[in-house]
């Protein structure tokens, strides 16, 4: 399924919820909390009040899918509060216990590890708090917003197969271990290409975290110098891929989510495919399917965001976003 991406992106928003903010109070325009630290209240709608609890501010997917729920949020008339976990699983469960005791309408979840936020997620529908998971599926949950990560890993394989680029082939994979659909991608990924006669030699864990990837990418291909691609399961994996084999001619990289660093990765043939999704769609429906919730609609349960494989033949679509 191919979607186009949306030129209406806005990254400067995106910079600014990026900034480092805390969960403070969530004002209805009585109280006069002093935000801080790593959560940062936007909007001014005071007819609800929804928590967000992202992953990271810094990958630009995360971002981009904060302006989507942002704009959606001012269209619905409700404040957007943002929790920033920063790859913290611990630290985001704890931001989904602070929005509870801030008794917020709804909370909206972008898990980084679906087993250890499950307690506090059912803790805060035990208190009737309605819960929408983006990004990743929640078990209880009933509605999840984003792509079929296992089904992608498995259309990515495919395309691998179909480009003649499997039989024989050797090749390892940067992953993010601490992603439960990172996990996904990988091993619907490895089945696949497997299955065609693919070689698997390691995997090196980025744990979602751009430095991290570019060592672990470069550590990769130092132990396996003959490797003829590198599967990357996220953003900062592949950014961190790119940065890593930068000039080598053997290797090819196959990954997820686009930036400005992948793009021109594409043209000097670098990255072979990248698997787009989008981000800014995501967070558009999340927050839509909330309000609906919260205004007595039933939830939707899966409300698919398609992906798109973006190669040297489609990437001029992506470039004005990604500037």
């Amino acid at each position: 399924m191919s979607q186009h991406p949306r030129p209406s992106i806005r990254l400067g928003l995106g910079l600014g919820v990026a900034a480092s903010v805390l969960l403070a109070g969530c004002s209805t325009g009585t109280e006069e909390p002093a935000p801080a630290d790593d959560t940062q209240a936007a909007g001014g709608g005071d007819s609800c009040t929804i928590g967000m609890t992202q992953i990271n501010q810094t990958a630009v997917f995360f971002t981009q899918m904060n302006e989507g729920a942002q704009a959606a949020a001012d269209e619905v008339g409700c404040e957007l509060v943002i929790a920033n976990a920063n790859n913290d699983s611990a630290r985001q469960s704890s931001d989904i216990e602070n929005f509870v005791s801030q008794d917020v309408d709804g909370i909206i979840v972008v898990a980084i590890d679906v087993n250890g936020v499950k307690p506090a997620v059912e803790a805060a529908q035990a208190q009737g708090i309605p819960v929408v998971a983006i990004d990743a599926e929640l078990e209880g949950v009933e509605t999840f917003v984003g792509v079929d990560n296992e089904a992608a890993g498995a259309e990515a394989g495919q395309w691998v197969v179909d480009e003649g680029l499997a039989e024989g082939a050797r090749y390892g994979v940067v992953d993010a271990k601490n992603s439960f659909i990172q996990n996904q991608r990988e091993d619907s990924f490895r089945a696949v290409v497997d299955a065609a006669g693919a070689i698997y030699t390691q995997s090196v864990n980025g744990d979602n975290v751009q430095e991290t990837a570019a060592n672990a990418a470069q550590d990769l291909v130092t132990a396996q110098p003959d490797l003829d691609f590198v599967y990357t399961t996220g953003e900062p994996a592949t950014v961190g891929a790119v940065a890593a084999l930068e000039g080598n001619t053997d290797t090819v990289i196959i990954g997820w989510d686009l930036t400005k660093e992948v793009i021109a990765g594409i043209d000097s043939g670098l990255v072979r495919a990248v698997i787009q999704q989008d981000p800014y769609q995501e967070g558009v429906e999340a927050v839509n399917e909330m309000k609906a919730i919260l205004d007595g609609a039933e939830p939707k349960g899966f409300i698919p965001v398609p992906i798109t494989i973006v190669t040297t033949e489609n990437v001029d679509e992506y470039r004005e976003i990604f500037n």
